[in-house]
């Protein structure tokens, strides 16, 4: 790369930076768990940076959209809300993570946890670079992204990116919204559960990804969001997660909507109460 070229990708970054939103390089070796030859399309893992004017809280947020493994909701899932957490003083990470697909990949239902568990791992190495505090660095996930922000919290200590550097895969803190937790038939997303693991399932990776199964005492606080009438992705889920992490005294709350059903995001218009500012009160309250 010539000098000019240099300079001119720096001055992007910094003029990217200076907006509050940036796409960082988060798999400088290469993308894992790839077949030989294949073309990924448009399914490639991309990281979004939004930092704050001035970072005036240490959490920091990996950001998981939702989209039942089969697309991502990056939008009002993703940076809709980085932008709300980066005016209230808030660094966070937005993930596009890779979806499942057999063709692609080795193991399709490993991919999206090596995505999360990279990005996870980049912001930690990489604070400094990006000029924020990573002292706390939690996992926010939507719906299936709930179902990976909680594997990425149940799962820490299994790497699945075979780094052999020390580095701290678990997150700090958890925050799950309408989650995809179990595969149990009767309760799971049977969109999400075809994706991940299907279409043919086998018992011993519906245990595995069945979440509740996972937690233990050293699994993250975890703030959950649930509506009592969503029947895409049953409020049986968060309560399941709820009452295993309540087994091991893991701190927890359940926010609770009577209505709202599935997939509403940052703001419930059935039912009033702002679950996202409780969130942060929340978690601010936490030792």
């Amino acid at each position: 790369m010539g000098r000019n070229c240099v300079f001119i990708f720096f001055l992007v970054t910094m003029i990217g930076l200076a907006m509050g939103q940036e796409k960082v390089p988060f798999y400088p070796n290469g993308i894992l768990n790839l077949r030989e030859g294949v073309d990924l399309g448009d399914n490639i893992p991309e990281l979004y940076f939004y930092k704050p004017e001035v970072q005036s809280h240490s959490k920091v947020f990996l950001i998981i959209p939702g989209g039942g493994y089969a697309r991502v909701a990056i939008g009002h899932e993703g940076h809709d809300v980085a932008k709300r957490l980066k005016t209230l003083g808030y660094a966070s990470f937005v993930l596009r993570y890779r979806l499942p697909v057999d063709s692609q990949m080795l193991d399709k239902r490993i991919a999206p946890i090596q995505d999360a568990q990279t990005a996870l791992a980049h912001i930690r190495s990489n604070g400094g670079t990006y000029g924020i505090d990573v002292l706390q660095v939690g996992v926010l996930g939507f719906s299936a992204g709930g179902h990976l922000a909680s594997t990425l919290s149940t799962h820490f200590d299994t790497s699945y990116i075979g780094t052999k550097e020390e580095v701290n895969l678990r997150p700090d803190f958890s925050v799950l919204v309408y989650p995809v937790i179990t595969m149990t038939a009767g309760v799971t997303h049977q969109g999400s559960k075809k994706h991940l693991i299907g279409p043919v399932f086998d018992d011993a990776d519906v245990f595995r990804f069945s979440n509740e199964n996972n937690v233990n005492r050293n699994t993250p606080i975890t703030y959950l969001v649930h509506a009592e009438d969503d029947v895409a992705v049953p409020i049986a889920n968060s309560l399941r997660y709820q009452e295993a992490l309540t087994r091991f005294e893991i701190p927890n709350h359940l926010y609770e909507y009577k209505v709202g059903g599935h997939g509403f995001g940052m703001v419930n218009k059935k039912q009033e109460g702002d679950w996202f500012a409780d969130m942060l009160q929340w978690l601010e309250g936490q030792p």
